[in-house]
């Protein structure tokens, strides 16, 4: 899913999930299935938007003891999702043991999912961190951590703002994967998101993919909002 512009479907039913759906017509999608869609529907959602023709990033932020996350992660490869992610606070050995579940759950010919670790949430402000998780220093130097142990793992990226894309791509590679919530038009709405940026600047800092959710499914026209932050983010003049 590099250079992907991925919708979060961040609906709470299979109806308005096929409305919206519908207003893309024939372009073909990468998008997000996060905990209120997965929860309230099951794993049948994602089959359903795999048979439309869209990459699914399966967004449950997987984090528990090792033994069970690589449980879920066997289960969660047969479904067809094309990345699913876990959080990076696990530790190592539960994000060792997530990819020994997908590799044991991915059916024999197919192509494992990706998968991703999360370090810290974009809604988290330096304060927070400090505060309320107890961890001393910088969030920069606590999401580079958490992508160094990541990728210590075997995974093959993070979910990351785009403010720390360009430190973790210069200390652990290019081929490490960077995806980045918190992305908003200029002046668009920050709702609950703290480090938050334009598609511009997400490309211009050198993410690989950015997660685009309200600023385009609470849009008046969708799709128009979608092709416009798609342009932004492709770096074409519409």
């Amino acid at each position: 899913m590099k250079q992907s512009l991925i919708i979060a479907l961040d609906f709470p039913d299979l109806l308005q999930t096929q409305t919206f759906l519908k207003q893309f017509h024939s372009e073909k999608l990468a998008v997000k299935v996060g905990m209120e869609l997965f929860y309230q529907n099951g794993p049948s959602i994602v089959s359903f938007v795999k048979e439309q023709g869209h990459d699914v990033f399966l967004d449950l932020k997987l984090h528990d003891i090792p033994n069970t996350v690589k449980m879920a992660m066997t289960g969660l490869a047969a479904l067809g999702a094309d990345m699913v992610n876990v959080h990076a606070a696990g530790g190592q050995k539960m994000m060792e043991a997530a990819m020994e579940g997908l590799d044991k759950g991915t059916s024999a010919g197919k192509k494992r999912p990706l998968c991703i670790g999360v370090t810290q949430l974009t809604s988290t402000s330096q304060e927070q961190m400090n505060a309320e998780q107890n961890i001393a220093g910088s969030l920069e130097d606590s999401v580079l951590h958490y992508a160094k142990l990541t990728r210590q793992a075997g995974l093959d990226g993070v979910v990351c703002s785009t403010h720390e894309v360009k430190n973790i791509h210069e200390r652990i590679g290019h081929e490490f994967l960077t995806v980045t919530p918190g992305i908003r038009s200029a002046g668009g709405q920050t709702h609950d998101q703290k480090r938050i940026a334009t598609p511009e600047q997400a490309r211009d800092f050198g993410a690989d993919a950015i997660v685009v959710g309200r600023a385009i499914t609470g849009a008046a026209d969708p799709l128009r909002a979608y092709l416009d932050m798609k342009a932004a983010w492709e770096g074409i003049s519409c």
